[in-house]
């Protein structure tokens, strides 16, 4: 993925996660137990974008710090964020906002839910 050749498998290699595309959208949608923790797919002039949930405060917190972060586009501006693919964000700050958003995604289950996901490995 452009600039973040990882990030695909760093995603499908989350424990419970599904990869789904979704051609209606043209986007590639990263889920936990059906709920969404990233979306990669791109804007209205094509650039390539993931995006991810993240907490209120660290999304702005980001989007002050960096140019290639972004509200979310398409999405809830204040709880997601969007990245562009080609921007120059450091890996270790991308990653923490994939370990975050699926944090985020795998702590709104129920309790059942998060169980189904802890046995997967077990």
């Amino acid at each position: 993925m452009f600039n973040y050749p990882w990030l695909d498998e760093y995603l499908t290699a989350k424990t419970g996660a599904t990869k789904l595309y979704k051609a209606e959208w043209e986007a590639t949608l990263y889920r936990l137990a059906d709920k969404m923790f990233a979306m990669c797919g791109g804007d209205k002039e094509g650039r390539p974008i993931v995006s991810f949930k993240l907490d209120p405060s660290h999304g702005d917190m980001l989007r002050q710090q960096f140019a290639d972060i972004i509200p979310g586009y398409y999405l809830n501006k204040l709880h997601w964020n969007s990245l562009y693919l080609e921007g120059i964000v450091p890996d270790d700050v991308v990653r923490n906002m994939a370990d975050e958003s699926y944090h985020l995604i795998y702590e709104s289950l129920s309790k059942k839910k998060q169980q189904e996901v802890n046995s997967i490995n077990n």
